[in-house]
């Protein structure tokens, strides 16, 4: 994946995304979905790695400066939706290029493939209006309700109580995070570099049921 020749400006927030070439399942399985969060946690860091040789707790890898703030994250079966805002000048390519370099390298070896997994280069959206980035956290973190419903957008959701129950058990969102789940996966995020829009677990949830109510 070649680096962008145009930089994003620090202290902005960007909603990053990309899926598989073609539009091909990336995540197949468990173990899919658990090595690309912990390549999330381990690419955001100056420091190189390699997950074989990291201990078994691998949240707790010394990875260096950090090269970007994580705000919200979603993984889909063909694609993913990050949050980010930089850490360092730089920061979102180098992220991104490590994070798909080594997912790439370890789904060829995985399914005896070759060639590229990423459709191009990563897409990316500046967040730079309050409005928008709120609108971001609850897009994100809905976008596992397709796998129950896909046109839940276009029809509604006449059982808001089950999307709910079906995004808390999402494991492969930070949707979890903002509701206080004591897990490991939390140190991917970093919700003190973002606006406080949800200091508290009601305040996500509202803003979720506004978008369920308003799609």
């Amino acid at each position: 994946m070649s680096l962008r020749k145009v930089p994003f400006a620090p202290g902005e927030y960007y909603h990053i995304y990309n899926r598989g070439n073609s539009k091909q399942t990336i995540f197949h399985d468990k173990a899919d979905y658990d090595r690309f969060l912990k390549l999330l946690f381990l690419s955001n860091g100056e420091e190189n790695f390699k997950v074989q040789f990291i201990g078994k707790n691998i949240y707790e890898f010394n990875r260096g400066k950090e090269l970007v703030h994580v705000g919200a994250y979603c993984l889909m079966p063909n694609h993913f939706h990050l949050l980010l805002t930089q850490a360092q000048d730089g920061g979102i390519s180098k992220f991104i290029q490590k994070l798909s370099t080594g997912y790439s390298m370890y789904y060829n070896k995985k399914y005896e493939r070759s060639g590229t997994l990423f459709e191009g280069k990563f897409k990316s959206q500046h967040a730079g209006e309050d409005n928008y980035m709120k609108y971001l956290f609850s897009y994100i973190h809905l976008n596992p309700i397709k796998l129950i419903d896909k046109n839940w957008k276009e029809r509604g959701i006449k059982n808001k109580t089950r999307a709910i129950s079906y995004l808390e058990k999402y494991r492969y969102s930070s949707f979890v995070d903002y509701l206080g789940w004591d897990r490991l996966e939390k140190k991917i995020i970093n919700p003190s570099k973002f606006p406080d829009y949800f200091s508290k677990t009601a305040a996500h949830k509202n803003e979720l049921f506004e978008w369920l109510d308003f799609n």
